[in-house]
């Protein structure tokens, strides 16, 4: 993305917020326009919104919870009904998906991939394995999990997580993303 896009752009919603709240020309205008079916709002707010509705998702099925990952887009579950759709390339993405157990040999090619992704970026854990090292804890090859390599947003626990369980993660991390509105963590 170049720079000065619209995913480049910083937002503080408590100036945001205050901002807006404190501006009598938008409140009146905003209480005109209601009447008729218009809602005003600053850009800053309409980003976030469309930026929790157009999530790229990009995988990194590492084991058993890669099945349950796909099981989620399937027809039963759907998750591009919440604007979660996937993407092949990490350039495209938003969000990554860390399912399974992460080995050491691994480990840099997730920091990488995770390098190769635009800001605003976001990963879930999905998985005892990703989370933790799960039932593979204590062997020598195994990273005692994901967030030792890369910061996680959220940790989805189970071996293996249910499809349902992912679901919910994913509209956790859309909700944390409407509440905090910024790029920074």
């Amino acid at each position: 993305m170049e720079e000065g896009s619209a995913r480049m752009g910083l937002n503080l919603p408590e100036l945001a917020a205050a901002r807006t709240a404190a501006d009598p020309y938008v409140l009146s205008l905003n209480d005109r326009l209601a009447d008729k079916g218009f809602l005003v709002t600053t850009a800053d707010d309409l980003i976030n919104w469309a930026r929790t509705g157009s999530l790229m998702w990009m995988t990194f099925g590492l084991a058993c919870c890669a099945v349950e990952m796909m099981q989620a887009s399937m027809p039963r579950y759907d998750v591009e009904r919440f604007g979660f759709a996937p993407r092949g390339s990490p350039r495209q993405s938003d969000v990554m998906i860390v399912a399974g157990t992460l080995t050491n040999k691994m480990a840099p090619a997730l920091r990488k991939v995770y390098d190769q992704m635009p800001e605003p970026r976001y990963v879930i854990s999905m998985g005892s394995c990703a989370n933790g090292g799960g039932y593979y804890h204590y062997s020598y090859s195994v990273v005692r999990g994901c967030d030792r390599i890369v910061p996680v947003d959220i940790y989805v626990p189970g071996c293996p997580p249910s499809a349902e369980a992912l679901v919910y993660g994913i509209l956790l991390l859309q909700k944390k993303i409407r509440r905090t509105g910024t790029i920074e963590r």
